[in-house]
């Protein structure tokens, strides 16, 4: 196929899947959409080299490490001592999920499908790479299509059960408001107008003139090539998309590479729409009969993900002192993560209150909580579990 067509067909459907997203809210998800968009375009006879046709294919593979370096770049170390009990009960939510599909999840769906599904339901896009390159590598093509499956659809069971616990968390929080006459306590406010501080970090920030697309991603580049390296020393034992999310985080926080620097860069769109044709590039080998064998373990898989997260998040936040229904809450972000998880949470509190103080309240409380849990089980938890589940397959 021309190369231009092929690209004018992927970035179509790609278009056609955030429309629907939009006015769904995110509850169709962009990859749900653009994932039938493409299945049914290749069962009617639209090329299985769609993605490498459009120049997509070796160019996403390249930008993985360039993009998971990056996503070490958006996390701040202070942020996250912040919220320690929400990184703990997050933490729990990725555990529980790997421990119950591994250990309930095989006797009922097997092996194979147990140990693939525990990554990308606790994480999603790279992890489900990780997963799906070490199935492709053993000739195991049904589980990259599961893999790649339960990214598209995982955000239809983590949706509901955050909506429902939020907003039985928000009718709480809301009891508690107006208990307290329409104030915040006092420590709620001193966190809240507590100036943030900039910390000096071991190499000085490069002048605006210099932060350009060049050079951010010149540094970007020379981290995940050094990240790649030190891999191999370790003989793979820390994956290397493992290696490039630590080495990211610590590049940042010595002052080395800029907080979201892909995005500084105006590179992160462009990244993005190759790295998920790396991910769709697995629905070209999908048949009809393919997804009807496959459809018992992918409901079953995402079904005990949910009870295991439910578990697991439940203890480690009664132990912690949250709610039932925060922890619950904060868990199944490994089910979303960002955007959903912001854009669940102004629903929430737009639907439960009647008031801009009200809403403002349920914010206070929930927001950070869940940007930060979506943060630590997409970004790093579900990429270190599967880093380890990978060499069990």
């Amino acid at each position: 196929m021309d190369s231009l067509l092929a690209l004018v067909i992927v970035l179509v459907a790609f278009a056609v899947g955030d429309f629907v997203s939009y006015k769904t809210k995110s509850i169709v998800s962009m990859m749900f959409v653009a994932s039938v968009i493409f299945l049914i375009g290749f069962w009617m006879g639209i090329p299985e080299t769609l993605f490498a046709d459009a120049q997509l294919t070796g160019f996403g593979a390249l930008m993985i490490g360039l993009l998971i370096t990056h996503m070490g770049t958006l996390l701040s170390i202070e942020d996250l001592k912040k919220q320690w009990k929400t990184v703990l009960i997050a933490l729990a939510a990725v555990v529980g999920i790997g421990i119950f599909l591994f250990v309930v999840g095989t006797p009922i769906i097997g092996r194979e499908y147990a140990v693939a599904s525990a990554p990308p339901i606790a994480g999603g896009v790279v992890a489900a790479i990780i997963m799906g390159e070490g199935a492709t590598a053993k000739g195991l093509d049904a589980i990259a299509v599961f893999v790649t499956l339960l990214v598209v659809v995982q955000g239809f069971f983590g949706y509901p059960v955050a909506s429902f616990m939020l907003n039985r968390e928000a009718k709480k929080l809301l009891k508690t408001f107006h208990e307290n006459n329409g104030k915040a306590s006092e420590v709620e406010t001193e966190v809240a107008v507590e100036p943030k501080k900039e910390r000096k970090k071991l190499i000085p920030p490069l002048s605006k003139d210099l932060q350009t697309t060049y050079i951010l991603l010149a540094k970007l580049a020379i981290v995940a090539f050094v990240s790649f390296k030190l891999a191999a020393l370790t003989n793979d034992v820390i994956h290397k998309y493992v290696m490039c999310l630590f080495v990211g985080v610590a590049a940042r926080e010595i002052g080395f590479l800029e907080e979201a620097v892909m995005t500084k860069a105006n590179s992160f769109g462009l990244a993005m729409v190759a790295l998920m044709a790396v991910i769709f590039g697995n629905l070209a080998k999908a048949t009809p009969e393919m997804l009807a064998s496959i459809l018992f373990p992918l409901i079953a898989s995402l079904v005990l993900g949910v009870i295991g997260i439910s578990i697991f998040s439940a203890i480690a936040g009664k132990l912690l002192g949250y709610s039932l229904e925060m922890s619950i809450a904060i868990g199944a972000s490994a089910l979303f993560g960002f955007p959903g998880t912001f854009i669940i949470s102004n629903e929430v509190a737009n639907a439960n209150g009647k008031t801009e103080e009200e809403r403002g309240a349920i914010l206070h409380e929930i927001m950070p909580k869940m940007l930060v849990a979506g943060f630590v089980t997409v970004t790093i938890a579900s990429v270190v579990l599967a880093g380890f589940m990978v060499k069990l397959i």
